[in-house]
């Protein structure tokens, strides 16, 4: 962003100074001449705006702003004319994190700086493959094909991302809702029955004497219950933060019995389609093998890949390689052997994206086919314990006024 001293004349013929921000030269023009001012000088003022925390930038946006700069840099635009139009666009309050974005990316390459340079001066915004893509790009003349290979890319990931979070969301509100209902049945009903059965002074059924003392227990120390909850996710998070923790913690996803083949699939279909896109792109191969094991997702399939980026720079061929870690099913094996002697990788590569992403959909509907009517039968399972346990007095209570009397 860049800041500008002018002098104007306004709607009332008098002659006004101030500063404006904006992308470049003609831009503040523009703005200004918007507010009605007609500009008599301006000059730059300072190189660049003091700098500040960048705002967030949601996923969404990020594609947007791909899509939209593939297409005027297509269409011939100039990159930093397609940027300046691409500010005046964005809404100041909704797409804030966004129009600051591109207006140090514009800044950055007035000043001289190539746009992977300007890119890479985001790195929360903009990941190592986002930067390396555009430099490919930018080196081999294909900057618009690149960012909208780069834009396809970034659209399906965050396809498979939501398909993920809207499959979760489910169970998520399910449980919530069955803690929410089992901790007001324990602290706001069980205490009513708990007063009714102690004034008939005889000894309670097991089960209903252990809901009662755990209510009073919940009750009285509820504070001791938050502390153990925060300690332990506190120092659950803490551990996985940790190298060892976060790789076991990444191998036992993988075996578990319903979610780890999906993760594993994940994983994979990320691997593959980061892999085919880099390729395609330009991208050296020892690069590509670095930014996928970074963008995999998982500790060890990143060993697995470094391992794998090792045997390919000794010389080995890349199916070779990659047949030494078990982690890789040997469908894509054989897909990577027929991409090697065709000399079409990244085809093979997408093609198995695609049947992951298929296979991954299908999965994911089985399994919320799957929860939903189990998470009703558990949420059952509870509610009806506690109801069971305090009308257990009342199924016996000949046996318990016999008793007292």
């Amino acid at each position: 962003m860049l800041t500008y001293a002018y002098q104007a004349r306004d709607s009332a013929g008098k002659v006004i100074s101030g500063v404006q921000e904006a992308l470049n030269e003609d831009n503040a023009i523009n703005t200004l001449m918007t507010r009605g001012f007609m500009v008599l000088s301006i000059q730059q003022k300072t190189a660049a705006k003091a700098l500040k925390a960048p705002r967030s930038v949601s996923e969404t946006d990020i594609v947007l702003f791909t899509r939209q700069l593939a297409t005027m840099v297509d269409a011939g635009l100039p990159l930093v004319t397609a940027m300046t139009g691409l500010y005046e666009q964005c809404d100041p309050k909704r797409q804030a994190g966004l129009r600051y974005v591109i207006g140090e990316l514009s800044a950055h390459v007035q000043q001289g700086s190539t746009f992977h340079e300007a890119v890479g001066k985001h790195p929360r915004v903009f990941n190592r493959l986002y930067v390396s893509m555009v430099k490919a790009g930018e080196s081999g003349g294909l900057l618009a094909e690149i960012l909208d290979r780069l834009a396809t890319f970034l659209e399906a990931a965050a396809r498979l991302r939501k398909k993920v979070t809207s499959a979760m969301t489910y169970p998520a509100i399910v449980i919530c809702i069955a803690i929410a209902i089992t901790t007001f049945l324990i602290v706001k009903v069980v205490p009513v029955f708990a007063q009714i059965f102690a004034d008939f002074g005889s000894k309670l059924p097991a089960p209903t004497q252990f809901l009662i003392d755990l209510s009073d227990f919940i009750r009285t120390q509820w504070y001791l219950i938050i502390l153990v909850i925060g300690g332990v996710f506190f120092g659950i998070r803490h551990l996985l933060r940790t190298q060892k923790g976060a790789e076991f913690w990444d191998k036992w996803k993988l075996k578990l019995p319903i979610f780890g083949p999906l993760m594993h699939k994940i994983c994979m279909t990320r691997f593959s389609r980061t892999f085919a896109q880099l390729i395609r792109s330009g991208v050296p191969i020892l690069e590509v093998m670095e930014i996928v094991g970074e963008t995999s997702g998982n500790s060890v399939i990143a060993k697995a890949i470094v391992h794998v980026s090792a045997d390919v720079e000794k010389g080995d061929h890349l199916t070779a390689a990659l047949s030494k870690q078990p982690i890789f099913p040997p469908m894509l094996l054989r897909m990577v052997a027929a991409g090697e002697s065709t000399g079409k990788i990244d085809v093979m590569l997408d093609k198995m994206a695609d049947f992951w992403d298929e296979e991954i959909e299908a999965l994911l509907d089985a399994l919320t086919s799957l929860i939903e009517p189990l998470l009703i039968v558990v949420l059952g399972l509870i509610v009806g314990s506690i109801v069971i346990a305090m009308f257990l007095p009342i199924f016996k209570l000949n046996d318990i006024v016999s008793q007292s009397k």
